[in-house]
């Protein structure tokens, strides 16, 4: 048994709610490993949570917080590998899914720690995988069809950006729509840059005359999907952020609430580390955080417009 310093929500509610306190960290047993955190991903869902919007039970606090760190082996249980296979002290490693990712130090089960790419650094693959199997699934519910236009709405997020980038391969002509401060973000991964705003179906529809086949919505905002089934069969168009809608109107939505998007994204887990050790999928990390400053980096994200991925760094 080990102390870590671990964040957690003391009660429901906005990021004022966290704190900072020592907790104990359990030795790993069989089929366990312990991480001595380097980086902790940050996620909208990690606010989500504990806001009390998804129900409040008491008896669950303090609640921990953080689903996915990267950080080396400090220990593992008797007879145990890794995910990727093997393990040892010291090796440098990712994990996906966790609980109480932002701490110093956690154990968590062997089957969700896999080695970390070396192309990316702590804070990069700390943020690979919440996104990048967030992606992956809506490319599933919808897949792409070589030789077609596709829109990308909030291309320059961090969803967005992985859907870019594993969209590119594919032979599809990915139109993305920002702000046109973050055009180049969208031109970097492959995507062709639209303003979104008033107008935007038609500015769509005369950069491809010829139509689109399929829409990937990241952002959930009406007009994000008012112009998507304008454009698009619904059948074509997945969403991330507007379920409400796509339960009203027939069309797809991955989360939390579809039964198979949690087994496919622990399944494809290794496949987007591979694509990262290939240099094929990258994580552009706006800033990074002290643990400390959980709370105040949670209310820079919840703001909505971060630049890249954040991190907090024990």
């Amino acid at each position: 048994m080990t102390n870590a310093r671990a964040v957690v929500a003391a009660s429901y509610g906005g990021p004022d709610q966290l704190e900072v306190r020592e907790v104990e960290v359990p030795a790993p047993g069989p089929g366990e490993v312990t991480i001595e955190v380097r980086a902790a991903g940050m996620n909208p869902v990690d606010y989500k949570l504990f806001s009390g919007d998804r129900g409040a039970d008491p008896g669950a606090l303090p609640l921990p917080v953080g689903l996915e760190v990267a950080g080396v082996l400090s220990a593992l249980g008797p007879d145990t590998e890794i995910a990727s296979g093997a393990g040892a002290v010291g090796d440098e490693v990712v994990a996906f899914r966790v609980s109480g990712g932002y701490s110093s130090a956690l154990t968590v089960p062997a089957a969700d720690v896999f080695a970390k790419p070396s192309t990316l650094d702590f804070a990069e693959a700390a943020n690979l995988l919440l996104v990048g199997g967030t992606a992956a699934d809506m490319l599933r519910v919808v897949p792409p069809r070589e030789g077609t236009t596709v829109v990308v709405h909030g291309a320059s997020g961090a969803v967005g950006v992985s859907l870019l980038q594993q969209l590119a391969p594919l032979g599809v002509r990915a139109i993305g729509t920002a702000s046109p401060a973050n055009f180049g973000v969208v031109s970097r991964f492959g995507g062709e840059p639209v303003a979104h705003g008033e107008g935007l179906e038609q500015r769509l529809r005369d950069l491809a005359p010829e139509g689109f086949d399929a829409a990937y919505d990241c952002v959930g905002t009406d007009e994000a999907v008012d112009v998507s089934l304008a454009l698009v069969d619904p059948r074509r168009l997945v969403t991330i952020a507007a379920a409400g809608r796509a339960a009203e109107e027939g069309f797809e939505a991955v989360g939390a609430s579809r039964p198979d998007s949690a087994p496919f994204r622990a399944s494809i887990r290794a496949d987007l580390l591979r694509l990262a050790s290939e240099g094929k999928l990258v994580v552009p990390v706006a800033r990074t955080f002290p643990l400390d400053a959980a709370a105040a980096a949670l209310a820079f994200l919840a703001e909505g417009h971060p630049g890249g991925k954040l991190a907090l760094i024990p």
